[in-house]
């Protein structure tokens, strides 16, 4: 088969991704964010993750510029606030409750998992701009299940969790 964009699109949808919304904060001190489904565990040591953005993302520039962020990954009852955060709405933070950690990337309750990282190098790569970060703070639950998404759109584990 023929690589193009779209062959490509379809067949990386063929591996399920767990969502996140990656925020931070903006060179005014306002919250900015993101969802993302590019997000992975880089090294354990030191703890670093990544996570990409397309270039024409809009507010690329204070990613790159804040110097830290936080990964909320989203738990199956969050498939709105993905939604919210995925659409190109002026005030994506209106009604939107959330607390702060050392870096004042905002941390969004009720998620799975949240990792609060200093930025440690940015790589562009074709129509992306990689993220590295190290992991300063961290919080997850014991319970719930991940909002996934497959084949462009979201998806059920199949398996209760406990």
């Amino acid at each position: 088969m023929k690589v193009d964009a779209r062959s490509f699109r379809q067949t990386m949808g063929c591996f399920p991704t767990g969502v996140t919304v990656v925020t931070t904060l903006n060179a005014e001190g306002a919250p900015v964010g993101v969802t993302v489904s590019s997000f992975a565990s880089v090294s354990l040591d030191p703890p670093l993750v990544l996570f990409c953005l397309d270039k024409k993302t809009s507010n690329l520039q204070s990613y790159q510029g804040s110097g830290h962020f936080a990964v909320n990954v989203l738990r199956d009852a969050q498939r709105e606030m993905s939604i919210r955060f995925a659409s190109r709405m002026e005030d994506k933070w209106v009604g939107i409750d959330y607390h702060v950690w050392d870096t004042g990337a905002p941390i969004l309750p009720g998620c799975l998992a949240n990792l609060e990282c200093r930025t440690v190098s940015q790589h562009e790569e074709g129509d992306h701009i990689i993220f590295v970060g190290r992991v300063e703070r961290l919080d997850y639950s014991q319970a719930g299940q991940p909002l996934i998404y497959y084949r462009g759109a979201y998806a059920d584990l199949g398996c209760p969790v406990p």
